[in-house]
This record gives structure tokens, sequence and C-alpha cells, in this order.
């Protein structure tokens, strides 16, 4: 299954997806575990990142930018948005954890040289999805209207039992403004950890079809397709996800064949 990419259960490093990894141009996706006192460096380059503290509490700094001491989640299943911080390209970052954490790397082309800021819970704007079964939460931690070169960056939670990225959805387009074209990855939590969700990604032809059972901190790629979620009982689901292509605009087309359960 070459679009799964399983997490690692111990090590700092719990998972990783870059561009060449991918065999795609913009996305990429880390995520670490660090102790306290643990910290973690490394260089943007030319592209532009999104740190979100998953759990845990971090200091973070980016070239002359400091936040210290930032994060008040326990789990990415507490009801409250994350601390994020974006830094554009060619910047020196260190992250220290002063407690057992958790933070995601989200990255995509840099071409700009924007303020590197500090995304407060307060800044990031929540919403609920769906209805029935279909109902989802969702915080938006980096949208289009948010300053960037090409990163979009949101997390939802999916209640046991429901689906989610449904009906299913593709941007792989570039016809805007009815669809865009997009890479994404979603990084999958699930509560409790032994648990498993399940992620299909096709296309209308099915030259492309994977239906994959994912578990704690396993990532699904999308380079292409409809890419539904679906979180059986007794598990919820959270994921992350990231996204980017050639233009910063979040535009999908809905799977035909399903669109018809958004009428009733």
């Amino acid at each position: 299954m070459r679009l799964l990419v399983k997490g690692q259960p111990q090590g700092r490093e719990i998972v990783s997806v870059t561009p060449q990894s991918a065999d795609w141009k913009f996305v990429g996706f880390a995520a670490y575990r660090l102790a306290a006192e643990e910290r973690i460096r490394f260089d943007t380059a030319e592209r532009e990142i999104c740190i979100v503290v998953l759990r845990g509490v971090v200091s973070v700094q980016a070239g002359d930018h400091a936040w210290k001491e930032i994060g008040e989640r326990d789990s990415v299943f507490d009801q409250v948005s994350p601390y994020s911080v974006y830094v554009p390209r060619r910047h020196a970052v260190t992250v220290t954890a002063h407690k057992d954490a958790e933070i995601a790397v989200c990255s995509a082309p840099g071409s700009s040289d924007l303020d590197a800021r500090l995304i407060e819970p307060a800044m990031t704007t929540r919403s609920v999805r769906g209805r029935g079964s279909n109902t989802r939460y969702v915080c938006d931690i980096l949208p289009q209207t948010a300053a960037a070169d090409h990163l979009l960056v949101v997390e939802v939670v999916t209640p046991a039992g429901h689906s989610s990225s449904y009906p299913p959805h593709k941007h792989d387009t570039d016809n805007l403004p009815q669809e865009s074209f997009l890479e994404e990855t979603y990084y999958h939590r699930l509560n409790p950890p032994q648990g498993f969700a399940f992620q299909r990604v096709y296309t209308d032809d099915r030259a492309l079809d994977e239906a994959m059972a994912v578990e704690n901190h396993d990532v699904v790629m999308v380079p292409r397709g409809y890419h539904p979620v679906v979180a059986p009982h007794g598990y919820d689901s959270y994921y992350l996800n990231v996204m980017a292509g050639p233009k910063r605009e979040w535009h999908f087309k809905n799977d035909p064949a399903h669109e018809w359960m958004l009428s009733k």
C-alpha cells in the first residue's frame, strides 16, 4: 500500500513524508515526540513550515523570534485548539519541550519572506461540519485567508461510528474556481490509541483505488482522487491535514455518485 506510511511506536521521529519520498512537488510532513527538556533543530531552507503543538508544552525559536512555553493540550482529542507557529523560508528553528510533547512540522515551498508568527488558539476557526453520522469537528489552523505561500493546515475530529471527508471529494484538477489542485497528507490519531480507522483513496477511472486500515500515528498520502475516512464504533478519529499546490486555494469536487446524500 504505497499511500500508507506507518508511524513508529518509539523514538523521536514518528513519521516523515517529503516531496521526494512521496514523489510529488509540494507537501512535506513530519511528526516528532519529545521528552521533557529535549530539543530538535532544523533549517527551513527554501520551504515554509507550520509547527503544530499537538500535545505538551514547548518553546520555539525561529531566527530572532521566540515564543516561550506554548501549548496547553494533553491530547489531540482535548476540545481546545492547538498553538502553532508559522515560519517562512530561510530560518533556523529550535523547538524545546518542557514536558513530554508531540509536534507536527508541516511544510511546502516558500517563495516570500513573511514574518514568523505565533498562531494562538483564539486565532483559529472552529466549526461543525456535516450532520447525523457525518458530523465532524473542524479547526482551521492555517486557512487560505491567513498569510502563507502555499501551505494550508487543518485538523478534524470525527466521533466513533461517523464518516469524514464525506461525501467523498477530490481536489486534483487545476480548474478554478470549480476545483483546485492540492496534494494532501492525513496524519491519523485514534482514541483509544489501539484503535483503527479506514481510508480509501480512489479516482473516477479506478486507476488509483486503495483502501487502508490506518492505525495511531499513520500517514495517508493523497496525490489525487477522492479520500473519505470512516471511524468504526468505539474509536474516535483525529487527523491533521496538510495541503499545498500551485495555487493556495481549496476548491473541491464531490464524487457525483455520492453527492445525492447532501440533499437529504
